[in-house]
């Protein structure tokens, strides 16, 4: 089949590379003028590096392995820890945080050079019968047999599907940065999610002496940006227990970038005819869970099985795609809404979780990990 793809991040490319090693058609329409590298970094756990590794994608010599997860009180009080490197024991497949324009790097590497047309504004899709159509800001028209939209938070073709006010502001907003800090963390194979009434810290090693960090405050759509947010940052965080004050006096104002978290009710069905959607235009959701960039990739894989060899209406087959991922995206989106990554838990309880615990929860958030024949 002949298949258009509205976007060409992580969502996109993966699509692209799943439906072209099946022996479809594809092209690729992205907004931005040039490849995207800018981005702080991503976690891929092990549900992501098994979808990656079945799409032919290393992540070998990129960013950092993360074997440990470590909650702390903003005192430097261990509240619970997750031994992340029992997914990889269990699996097969490591976690990893890597920025994300290596990510895309790689996602990229061996596709045809004229994959993706940059410089595509989507303005508008349609279908009629058998055929989907975009419509661009420069006037121009393309056609194919399905329309794939992987094309974000400010999705066209979702807008297209559901209409407007599908997408809801969460509660929080992140403030972050990805810097080369020398830290002992930074070097090592530990993240830290640390909590306190002012909010919550996280920091991850990503590779190559660069540390991932972010802030999470409380956020509404209507608050005014701080004139000096790093500074805000420093008076609101700067008196917790190192290695945050060590972060902070080693940031700059050039490194921080600001996103509020929003999120949409995942549907059983997300699409309708022969135009469906992947990642964040189906399902945005807050990044409490880290499994935005996994969740897209689980899109990808499951919609590629659905889409090879197995014939009948392609409409059909994308309905299956979509009930296929309900459960499960479902299940993470909830998990996300509520912020349990901010949540103060008392370390006394904290300890009470296994440390494999997370193991476990990939299971429920994972299509890959749990096919009886994933090939």
């Amino acid at each position: 089949m002949d298949v258009l793809v509205m976007g060409a991040g992580v969502g996109g490319l993966a699509v692209a590379r799943t439906l072209l090693a099946a022996g479809h058609q594809v092209r690729v329409y992205e907004r931005a003028l040039a490849p995207r590298t800018g981005g702080a970094a991503v976690t891929i756990f092990s549900n992501g590096t098994a979808v990656l590794s079945d799409l032919g994608v290393s992540l070998d010599g990129i960013g950092g392995r993360i074997d440990r997860l470590d909650a702390m009180t903003s005192g430097g009080r261990l509240r619970a820890s997750m031994n992340i490197a029992d997914a990889a024991d269990r699996y097969g497949f490591e976690t990893r945080a890597t920025p994300r324009r290596l990510l895309l790097e790689r996602l990229v590497e061996g596709l045809p050079g004229d994959l993706v047309r940059y410089g595509m504004n989507c303005r508008s899709v349609r279908q009629d019968g058998d055929r989907v159509t975009a419509a661009f800001e420069d006037g121009s028209t393309v056609g194919g047999d399905l329309l794939i939209g992987a094309d974000g938070h400010h999705s066209v073709v979702r807008r297209h599907l559901w209409g407007e006010g599908a997408v809801r502001a969460a509660t929080y907003g992140t403030w972050q940065g990805l810097s080369p800090i020398d830290i002992d963390i930074t070097h090592s194979h530990r993240s830290l999610m640390i909590t306190g009434r002012e909010g919550a810290c996280g920091l991850m090693p990503a590779g190559g002496g660069m540390l991932q960090w972010w802030f999470d405050v409380r956020w509404s759509p209507t608050d005014p940006r701080p004139e000096r947010p790093l500074a805000e940052l420093r008076r609101r965080f700067g008196h917790w227990a190192s290695p945050v004050p060590e972060v902070l006096a080693a940031a700059t104002e050039d490194e921080l970038e600001f996103f509020g978290h929003h999120w949409t009710k995942v549907r059983p069905v997300w699409g309708k005819g022969r135009i469906t959607l992947v990642g964040d235009a189906a399902h945005i959701m807050p990044p409490t869970m880290a499994q935005g960039a996994n969740q897209t990739l689980e899109d990808a894989w499951v919609l590629g099985r659905e889409l090879t060899g197995k014939g009948g209406d392609p409409a059909l087959r994308l309905r299956a795609y979509e009930r296929a991922r309900y459960p499960r995206m479902s299940f993470v989106s909830r998990m996300a809404k509520h912020n349990p990554a901010n949540w103060r838990i008392p370390p006394l309880i904290g300890r009470l979780f296994p440390e494999n615990t997370q193991s476990s929860i990939l299971l429920r958030y994972s299509n890959r990990l749990t096919a009886a024949n994933p090939h």
